[in-house]
């Protein structure tokens, strides 16, 4: 076995939208697993928009991306190397090993994955951070009662894709908003949704308004917020009274910088938004997945056997080569992936 290994790093600061110029292929020396760690080979990587947000450097809820450091990230591997009871060589273990062909983290920090209950990338998308934040989104936040509306932004994606398919599994009318006819089609025809408008069509959010007021004759009661930008201030009007929407992202304005930046006039809006929701007593609630991780087992408990059984669908977009991963990870911002984005590193 080689003692090299191969990582993204992040090269500088993105201006704006990430470049090529903004990634640099870098190796280094395998790093040694100490007291209580795990040295793993990675076989697939998981790309995700929250990953924007590590590359500025500005106050968030986790410390940004050094220049110069190892791009920030799950994956899932083979373990090579143990000094932790729990793991043996030939394991699969899922953990933050980054942007990286090898990654060594304490054994605590990560968790075993079993290839026999279906692929080892589900733990990046469906089975992992992905499907957890829709799922927990959904039902801590959202709280869906059978007969509501659903409008689920980024419908497509992993988290849009379970909120869905959980809405709709309760009851509820889910209408989805995703980026383009083909992204439209796979949100009815795959995901199982009611209703799926393609935000691109839509020069301005008085378009959006008008095209969710016919996909949502008796308005909306939960609006699951992955985009911001012109879907929010279309969905805001519609909201029936005692609304909720769970905040997860805001993928639209990501590339405006560290929020200080007029993102296409909507800060603009801020007063007449704000007084939707007194008016409508909207319940708005933003939630960071990484504080709720004492949920997972029950995640997993109520979502593994409804993907073991194929009644949660799932849909993955695979890059090959881990040199690939800025392209992909550029695309996905852009709104270019079909499904879950994930890397194959070997």
């Amino acid at each position: 076995m080689t003692d090299q290994m191969t990582r993204v790093i992040l090269a500088r600061r993105p201006t704006g939208a990430p470049v090529d110029e903004d990634f640099k292929l870098d190796t280094c020396p395998i790093p040694d697993p100490g007291e209580g760690e795990v040295l793993v080979r990675v076989h697939y990587m998981s790309l995700d928009p929250y990953m924007r947000g590590r590359m500025d450097d500005a106050k968030s809820y986790a410390t940004p991306i050094p220049v110069g450091g190892t791009m920030e990230g799950g994956s899932v591997g083979e373990v090579i190397a143990s000094n932790h009871p729990d793991f043996a060589p030939g394991d699969f273990a899922f953990g933050m090993f980054g942007w990286a062909t090898h990654g060594v983290q304490p054994g605590k920090m990560i968790r075993k994955v079993d290839p026999a209950h279906g692929p080892i990338t589900a733990s990046l998308g469906v089975l992992g951070m992905p499907g957890f934040t829709g799922w927990y989104g959904l039902t801590q936040y959202g709280q869906p009662k059978e007969g509501e509306t659903v409008v689920v932004a980024a419908a497509t994606g992993p988290v849009g894709s379970m909120v869905g398919q959980l809405a709709k599994a309760r009851g509820c009318r889910v209408v989805g908003v995703a980026g383009g006819p083909e992204k439209c089609k796979m949100a009815v025809e795959t995901f199982g949704f009611d209703d799926c408008l393609d935000h691109r069509a839509y020069a301005d959010a008085k378009e959006m308004r008008e095209a969710l007021a016919s996909a949502c004759p008796k308005g909306i009661d939960i609006y699951f917020e992955n985009v911001a930008g012109k879907v929010l201030e279309g969905v805001l009007p519609r909201m029936n009274v005692g609304g909720r929407i769970p905040v997860c992202g805001m993928i639209s304005w990501y590339n405006a910088g560290a929020l200080g930046a007029d993102a296409g006039g909507t800060k603009d809006q801020l007063p007449k938004m704000w007084r939707t929701i007194l008016v409508n007593r909207l319940h708005v609630h933003g939630f960071i997945i990484s504080d709720h991780w004492n949920s997972f087992p029950e995640f997993l408990r109520e979502v593994g056997p409804m993907v073991a059984s194929g009644k949660l669908k799932f849909v993955e977009d695979v890059a090959e080569g881990l040199e690939n991963a800025p392209r992909a990870f550029m695309g996905l911002l852009e709104g270019r992936n079909k499904g879950k984005q994930v890397v194959k590193v070997i």
